[in-house]
């Protein structure tokens, strides 16, 4: 089935959930609707190859056009196609079914709680990012592209115009207290899986090309030195501001467009800024979010201390 069939096919199976549930109380409507996306997680989740999980406005849609390019340079692809689970696969049987997910809703289907052990028997890439970076990205995420139902879904608070980015970080929708529980768990996993490699998005950005060639290693699709070079220069901040909004990768939705061209705060590729929370905190609350993450946080990922970068990227 070719993506757009599997995306109608998703919402009409969704539509029915909702149509069928409209007269229950909320609560037990979402519980089945979250359990529904859990099913449709799993079912992908035992199909694939591999697995990208990453927290929310972690980076990946930029991991994925540079996994999309490699695989259109490599292996001669239309560039307007973005890699979804197994189109590229359907295409060149040798391109493995890659499932990206947030880890989100399985639990809600398995009801194995933070139990990652569904994972288990394919290779998993675990694409993290300092967790201040990614709630303030979740901030603009909530406040200009998040459609009030999927708030509502996820928990998150309803906007009310006046939360400041400090309140957002603390609190346990979008903030740092659920980035970091999603991190701790993953790291628990990490003692127990050897089939995990952990991409770090600072390292990705500080050092693409070695980071993306070590990760297709990992997947077992290497490639030549100038496919993978190619893959970032077509991935870079300014052509992929380009690419969203010329709406270049018409099939994926609205993954890849803006929700006002008018306000850069509404695009995907927004900033991407290593250490770029700190541009919206005061002082004491930059010492509040190191502290915290001291205290919460599992070293394993190296963020127990801020990084100081100033560079950009989506």
């Amino acid at each position: 089935m070719p993506p757009w069939m599997q995306s109608v096919a998703k919402k009409l199976s969704r539509g029915v959930v909702k149509a069928a549930t409209f007269w229950m109380p909320a609560a037990r409507r979402k519980a089945l609707e979250r359990r529904v996306r859990g099913r449709e997680q799993y079912a992908k989740l035992r199909r694939a190859d591999v697995v990208v999980v990453s927290f929310g406005k972690s980076g990946r849609t930029w991991l994925r056009v540079l996994i999309s390019r490699f695989f259109q340079v490599r292996d001669n692809l239309p560039e307007r196609m973005l890699i979804g689970f197994d189109n590229f696969h359907r295409r060149r049987p040798a391109i493995p079914k890659i499932f990206f997910t947030h880890d989100n809703y399985l639990k809600d289907y398995s009801g194995e709680g933070d139990s990652k052990a569904a994972y288990r028997g394919r290779k998993v890439v675990l694409l993290v990012r300092h967790p201040a970076d990614v709630g303030v990205s979740q901030f603009f995420q909530w406040r200009f592209r998040m459609k009030p139902h999927k708030k509502a879904l996820n928990d998150y608070p309803s906007d009310d115009g006046e939360m400041s980015v400090a309140t957002f970080l603390q609190q346990e929708g979008g903030g740092m207290p659920r980035i970091v529980a999603f991190l701790n768990a993953w790291a628990r996993e990490l003692r127990q899986n050897n089939d995990i490699l952990v991409v770090r998005y600072e390292d990705l950005r500080s050092d693409p090309e070695t980071q993306l060639a070590r990760l297709l290693d990992f997947i077992g699709t290497p490639g030549l030195p100038e496919q993978v070079a190619e893959a970032v220069r077509f991935a870079s901040f300014d052509n992929m501001r380009k690419l969203e909004e010329k709406r270049t990768f018409w099939l994926s939705g609205g993954r890849m467009v803006p929700r006002n061209r008018g306000n850069l705060d509404s695009y995907k590729v927004r900033r991407g800024k290593v250490g770029g929370f700190r541009d919206y905190l005061e002082e004491a609350e930059i010492e509040q979010v190191e502290k915290q993450l001291e205290n919460t946080l599992a070293p394993v990922y190296g963020y127990t201390q801020a990084p100081r970068g100033e560079e950009e990227q989506a």
